[in-house]
């Protein structure tokens, strides 16, 4: 079936996803992602508080809005699962996608495109998409995809991911993808965004409403949604089968494992303090934490506006390392996953040359905690997974550092939360 045909009769197989009501969502109670008043929350410019804003919805027992949305992590990534996973079954159910899985499994290739954070998330997820479904996967910058205009065929998949659904840069892909004939999904936390229009398909994040500016509780629920993706299109592949089964394992687990984690805030306060003079910071990570590293070294940019850098840990030879002494911040993030190995070498070569690593690591791995400066231990999980985890004390410890510098984490310098305009 080409995309055209898919086209012609999206209407008579399913409602719009961009509908709350349609057919999709049967079973899954929409979280609302706008404030009491019904009011859509569409920010231009963040320099300063809005109250019109603050009155229509509360901190509740926090001082600021992206902690109480970094604690609210557990919470969403069970609304976004809650419905579409089937625990005792090994099973995922996403309706959204459903329909399209004959032409998702003829594709030659899936390119998942976003901006920042959204960036991040398909990083993240990517290689869990190539192991499961077995196809090539590529990650693009939605600003540079379009400049370089990348030629897309009829037998692509273009998965859009946009917190909003709003970014300009991100629709423009869209379009364009759209206009050479290629299948197009899309990932957001709005169902009524002009991205769930534009798309053929796609699913809804479900994570609720996310004031604060920068991303957290919608970064941690876009990558579950991908994985899930990822799971429900392997379903089917007997050689797969185990694999899928251990990791919804691991993902009825998660919550849990998150609270453990959030429960770090007061020792990375205490650790927040120490640091609050640095200026400068190296995140170092690789494999499934590439985009920790990346996403964890973006919030310090965002919200505690110090010069910060994601650096692969398999590229410390090729310059990197010249950048290392007693003084630099560096954090590393070793996971006890399929690289551990080459990750405990990371860290020998920084302390080699007079490094003192703060170590995002597993609460088992005694090697990594041994050879650090500072620990900051969280649970063992499948790998695919483990982002999830690791991304939670960089979001909470560049927030008691952006307090402790004094700046406003709910509304960054410069930044904003829908771009209406490209540039």
């Amino acid at each position: 079936m080409s995309v055209s045909d898919v086209e012609l009769d999206h209407k008579s197989r399913l409602q719009s996803w961009k509908d709350p009501s349609s057919i999709v969502y049967e079973g899954l109670e929409i979280i609302p992602t706008t404030p009491s008043s019904g009011r859509k929350i569409s920010r231009v410019s963040c320099s300063s508080e809005s109250s019109d804003l603050n009155s229509s919805v509360t901190k509740g027992e926090y001082d600021t809005f992206m902690e109480k949305e970094i604690m609210e992590q557990a919470r969403s990534i069970k609304q976004s699962m809650l419905g579409r996973v089937d625990f005792e079954k090994n099973e995922i159910n996403l309706k959204g996608i459903e329909e399209y899985i004959p032409e998702i499994m003829r594709c030659r290739r899936i390119i998942i495109i976003g901006a920042a954070s959204s960036y991040h998330v398909a990083i993240a997820t990517r290689q869990t998409i190539e192991e499961l479904l077995e196809v090539p996967v590529f990650v693009e910058l939605a600003s540079d995809f379009l400049d370089r205009e990348v030629p897309i065929f009829r037998d692509d998949v273009c998965i859009f991911i946009s917190q909003s659904g709003e970014t300009s840069t991100v629709l423009n892909a869209c379009q364009y993808c759209k206009k050479h004939e290629a299948l197009v999904m899309g990932i957001t936390n709005e169902e009524n965004s002009r991205l769930s229009t534009e798309t053929h398909f796609g699913v809804n994040v479900n994570a609720g409403l996310e004031f604060g500016v920068t991303s957290t509780k919608t970064y941690t629920s876009q990558f579950i949604i991908l994985v899930m993706f990822a799971l429900k299109m392997a379903s089917d592949k007997r050689s797969k089968r185990q694999r899928v089964k251990e990791v919804i394992a691991e993902m009825k687990l998660l919550p849990e494992k998150i609270e453990k984690v959030l429960k770090l805030s007061d020792e990375l306060k205490e650790l927040a303090t120490t640091l609050k003079k640095n200026r400068s910071l190296l995140v170092m990570g690789r494999g499934y934490n590439q985009a920790t590293m990346l996403e964890g070294s973006f919030k310090f940019k965002e919200i505690v506006n110090i010069h910060s850098e994601g650096i692969h840990s398999g590229e410390l030879k090729h310059g990197p390392l010249a950048l290392i002494d007693d003084e630099i911040l560096i954090i590393m993030i070793i996971l006890r996953d399929g690289i551990y190995d080459k990750c405990v070498n990371a860290i020998e070569q920084v302390k080699a040359r007079g490094g003192k690593p703060i170590v995002v690591c597993n609460e088992d791995d005694k090697v990594t905690k041994s050879m650090a400066y500072k620990a900051i231990v969280i649970p063992r999980t499948s790998d695919c997974l483990s982002g999830i985890l690791a991304i939670i004390p960089f979001q909470l410890l560049a927030m008691h550092l952006a307090l402790l510098r004094g700046n406003s984490v709910d509304n960054p310098e410069n930044l904003q939360k829908i771009f209406t305009d490209e540039f």
